[in-house]
């Protein structure tokens, strides 16, 4: 079977999610194909594999990693099926993962840039002053709070039901870790819950044309019923950013910004990894700094307090 061939009915076969189909779809489209969609796949060698990957001029090494990974699993597959013996890229050297490191904003910074969108965003648009103080106070992906909707709000009993997402403008009925999981809210995040709440009474009432009666609780200004992609928001957001003389950063970093809220004020981790859809190991590894306390003596002091000084090894009293 060629290369091309077997590629195409893989991708065609594959229980994946729109999304990451596309995604490998391109990957193989751009670096692969060109170089071995016509040669039977079972002829494809790690040589071959290695010179491509030695004489393509790579946007980045998380690119070059992706292209190669996404080939890797192609390949495996094609192990399962009997197609070829071994797999090629098995042989080839993955760069190592580049880390982006959280750059959250302060405490101080998140509520300047909510109190600076309310004070900008009137009437309809206060829609985006909400989604950023419920982004801020929850730590919710961009991509879930898009799609949360009304139905999966529980406000007396303070919870949001996650388990859904926005990805490539399309609502797909599961979260990034494919996890369902339930947020308690905060009393910010109810805020902004409220203010969504006043905003989608005024649209019903508005005669603009736009979606005036959504689903979800934080829709667009426009005439789609969801938030289908993060430039919607964006640019409100950099705005702000601009305004209050702070260094620009992507939305994202509000979801890091709530984790490091959590983690200075004490909080468990374990409670925090699970209302961010993480793991706790994740979660440790990623926010390590706001939780070292290496040169912290109150740390010991617990220790000390708690257990040694309860149970302290006496010695025994010599014979007299």
């Amino acid at each position: 079977m060629l290369f091309g061939a077997y590629a195409q009915a893989w991708l065609n076969g594959r229980e994946v999610v729109n999304g990451t189909r596309k995604n490998y779809r391109i990957s193989l489209n751009k670096y692969w194909m060109p170089h071995f969609a016509t040669i039977p796949i079972e002829y494809v060698s790690s040589l071959d594999l290695r010179r491509v990957v030695t004489e393509t001029n790579w946007l980045s090494q998380e690119v070059k990693r992706a292209a190669i990974q996404r080939l890797g699993t192609m390949f495996s597959c094609a192990v399962v099926d009997g197609v070829i013996a071994r797999n090629p890229v098995d042989a080839l050297e993955l760069p190592a993962r580049p880390k982006k490191a959280p750059d959250p904003f302060t405490v101080e910074q998140a509520d300047q840039i909510i109190a600076r969108l309310y004070d900008t965003l009137k009437h309809s648009t206060a829609i985006y002053a909400a989604y950023f103080e419920f982004a801020f106070y929850t730590g919710m992906r961009p991509g879930e709070i898009a799609a949360l909707r009304w139905d999966e709000v529980d406000r007396e009993r303070r919870l949001a039901h996650v388990c859904r997402i926005v990805v490539d403008k399309v609502i797909e009925e599961r979260t990034k870790t494919k996890a369902a999981r339930t947020v308690m809210l905060n009393s910010r995040a109810l805020n902004a819950l409220r203010v969504a709440d006043e905003v989608a009474m005024l649209r019903r009432s508005q005669k603009k044309r736009m979606q005036r009666d959504s689903r979800y609780v934080f829709p667009p200004t426009r005439i789609s019923e969801y938030l289908q992609q993060a430039s919607l928001t964006d640019k409100f957001f950099k705005v702000a950013v601009e305004d209050l003389g702070l260094r620009g950063r992507r939305q994202y970093n509000c979801r890091h910004t709530y984790a490091t809220m959590c983690l200075m004020a004490g909080m468990n981790p374990a409670f925090i990894a699970n209302q961010l859809g993480h793991s706790v190991q994740m979660l440790l590894s990623t926010y390590a700094k706001w939780i070292n306390s290496s040169t912290d003596w109150g740390e010991l002091d617990k220790l000390e307090t708690k257990l040694i000084g309860t149970n302290l090894v006496r010695p025994e009293q010599p014979p007299l």
